[in-house]
């Protein structure tokens, strides 16, 4: 009656009219009640994948909920509702909020939310009206249980994990029940995006019966390291014996049977490997994330297809449904209408100021120089990277955190001051994407923490590794072995070392490649992230096949 793209039409409204009739019920009932299945209409196959029949339409959802016809008041009311919560950290909680805005331009409404602690200094960071967002974008807090500390400090990281296996459950359940409430003006809840480490929300997901998905922001090859952690604790390879086995070759062993991971040595491993007490209290976290990983419903990674085929592969091998959605950041860039990019992402003020002095500085002269938000390097460390850069005679702008160095003095001698002058900028924090995408930036000294390093990938900016902690090393042993757009600094930093390798990375034939392959692997971001890329097919057969409600 209507050929096939009338019939897709036809079948899409009634998606819409259900959908929109299941959400007026639950407003009644919230979630205790059993709520209406649509499945019946079409069959399984029909509910999930009727979207996807042509790639050209949007979910019924998003073009329901962008009728001119309905007022905003309705429009809120009518939406599904995802719940994000990011891991309390700087990184986690960058790639989560660019997550939570591309699943509100698809039609979600969505609650964020942060502990107290980090939500302070995020407020601190911003300014007070930096969250006045829309009215079906909206921020909660749950405290971390941990006493009061100054709103600047770092908080401590074991501390921090033990508290979210003993003390976050209770709270966020209370926050859903509140938001269930029916005196709530929000809709009911009805998924869950959690970041992995945060593996109390699959509790709270059953106890709830809605959907959870666990967002991995890190690489593919990360998560498989990590999601490796049980069997080789139970293989007896972790974890370590006893401090030696840190520099007597052991960590030069092979494994060779880690699906998708080739060549792989324990050093490339995450972090996490390199552990000798079995109690410590990060270990038993992150291990207790990889064995509670398979109840989510499904796992979002923080990659694209063409970056990680194989070990992607193997992750879909494992889990009924792995989703890559990466590069976030483009595929915001792709929105025509960004009513949230008021809402930024950092813990700390960026400094723009260096965008100007970039502005003055040759293409692809300048060296970028930042170790993240957590790593902490020795007083040494400092030294040697500092005086390796001014002995390049390169152009340099580097990023000197205020707890940057252990101890916190991050004072480097008037000689390296007096050295540098006109050719070398330090400053606290900056823009990093605007920076990396700025034409005089050749390259990128790099921790290797995953979202600096996709975002060096979406630049087409080669790297210098020099990997700290958690899945810095696995980053690192991909970028420079698999991908050939890094080299690796030896941890034990020498300035000679850092000299000759960024006059390699900005002068040699060795950096030319790299830039050459860096540039290829940003086109292919790009096409991974367009309107008909993989990375945006997939972001939709995600929020199709799991996030939204089934009945």
């Amino acid at each position: 009656m209507f050929g096939v793209q009338g019939r897709e039409e036809s079948k899409s409204g009634l998606i819409c009219l259900a959908f929109k009739k299941y959400v007026l019920r639950s407003r009644k009932r919230r979630v205790k009640e059993q709520r209406l299945d649509i499945s019946h209409m079409f069959g399984v196959q029909g509910r999930e994948r009727i979207y996807y029949k042509t790639r050209h339409m949007h979910f019924c959802a998003h073009t329901h909920y962008r009728t001119k016809e309905m007022d905003s008041k309705t429009q809120v009311a009518d939406k599904p509702h995802a719940v994000c919560i990011p891991c309390p950290a700087q990184s986690h909680m960058k790639a989560m909020l660019k997550l939570s805005k591309l699943l509100h331009h698809e039609g979600f409404h969505i609650t964020f939310v942060n502990t107290e602690f980090i939500h302070q200094r995020f407020m601190k960071s911003r300014g007070p009206s930096s969250l006045d967002g829309l009215s079906d974008f909206r921020f909660e807090t749950i405290p971390d249980g941990l006493p009061p500390t100054d709103i600047n400090a770092s908080q401590d990281i074991p501390t921090l994990c033990e508290s979210i296996m003993n003390n976050f459950l209770a709270p966020f359940s209370d926050l859903l029940v509140k938001l269930n409430s029916a005196t709530s003006d929000n809709p009911p809840v009805t998924c869950i995006v959690s970041d992995a480490g945060m593996v109390f929300t699959i509790t709270a997901a059953q106890e709830f019966k809605i959907p959870v998905v666990l967002f991995y922001p890190v690489s593919a090859c990360s998560v498989m390291g990590v999601l490796q952690l049980p069997s080789l604790k139970d293989k007896g390879i972790i974890p370590l014996k006893d401090e030696s086995y840190l520099t007597n070759g052991y960590l030069d062993t092979i494994i060779d049977w880690i699906p998708g991971m080739r060549d792989i040595r324990l050093r490339d491993l995450p972090s996490f490997v390199r552990t000798i007490d079995p109690n410590e209290i990060v270990f038993r976290s992150v291990v207790d994330a990889a064995e509670r990983a398979p109840s989510a419903s499904g796992i979002i990674v923080h990659t694209f297809d063409e970056l990680e085929p194989e070990v992607l592969h193997a992750l879909s091998t494992m889990f009924p449904h792995v989703y890559a959605i990466g590069p976030l950041e483009p595929q915001l860039n792709h929105l025509s209408n960004d009513h949230l990019k008021s809402i930024g992402y950092g813990l700390w003020k960026e400094e723009t100021e260096c965008l100007n002095w970039l502005n003055s500085k040759a293409p692809n002269s300048v060296i970028y120089v930042s170790f993240g938000s957590m790593a902490v390097m020795t007083p040494s460390q400092l030294v040697e990277i500092g005086w390796g850069l001014a002995n390049s005679k390169h152009p340099f702008l580097w990023i000197i955190r205020p707890d940057l160095v252990e101890g916190g003095s991050t004072i480097l001698s008037p000689d390296f001051q007096e050295e540098i002058k006109e050719r070398g900028l330090i400053t606290s924090w900056c823009p990093q994407e605007e920076v990396l995408n700025h034409p005089s930036i050749g390259g990128f000294l790099t921790h290797c923490g995953w979202n600096s390093t996709i975002e060096s990938v979406c630049a087409g900016v080669p790297m210098l590794c020099l990997p700290f902690f958690s899945d810095q090393q696995t980053n690192c042993k991909y970028t420079c072995n698999e991908w050939a757009i890094g080299m690796e600094i030896d941890f034990d930093v020498k300035r000679e070392e850092v000299e000759k390798m960024v006059r390699e990375l900005l002068e040699g034939d060795k950096g030319k490649k790299m830039k050459k392959k860096a540039m290829e692997w940003k086109k292919l971001a790009e096409e991974a992230t367009g309107p008909l890329g993989s990375s945006s097919i997939n972001l939709k057969n995600l929020v199709s096949e799991v996030l939204l409600p089934k009945g």
